[in-house]
């Protein structure tokens, strides 16, 4: 599937689409250049998926996990940060695929042979302004229960 938005609000509309065809457990890896648009369109799926409200939901840049619940539980991780490996065991990514929830993941194309299961892929790109180009692959076209 492949959208365009215009606005941030239209980003956060398309993450709340996307949510309403996800259900726990599921990693879904989202991937583009620095201001794309990944956290906004976090933003529309946490709070598609009941587990924050949207101005909750801030990048985990930083922080590299953001929790949010309680239920579904979702994990927001941004590894834009991280450099091999080793880094990625610090995270206890063990416990969160064991957790059953949801998990965002930015940047983590870089380490997809690590993870578990065949993950939604959601691509960012920048156009022109406010336009945004968002590709999403590996959803099926269920609606979660």
């Amino acid at each position: 599937m492949v959208y365009i938005t215009s606005s941030p609000d239209e980003t956060i509309a398309i993450g709340r689409q996307i949510a309403a065809r996800i259900s726990a457990p599921r990693l879904i890896l989202i991937e583009g250049d620095l201001g794309a648009g990944k956290t906004t369109l976090a933003k529309g799926i946490v709070s598609g998926l009941g587990a924050a409200s949207e101005d909750d939901v801030s990048s985990p840049t930083f922080a590299l996990v953001q929790e949010y619940g309680p239920g579904p539980q979702v994990y927001h991780i941004d590894l834009y940060r991280l450099d091999n490996a080793p880094d990625l065991d610090s995270l206890g990514l063990e416990d969160i695929w064991d957790s059953g929830a949801v998990v965002l993941m930015e940047w983590g194309g870089r380490f997809e042979a690590r993870f578990p299961g065949q993950p939604v892929e959601i691509r960012l790109e920048y156009l022109e302004g406010d336009q945004r180009k968002i590709e999403v692959a590996g959803l099926s076209a269920e609606a979660a229960s």
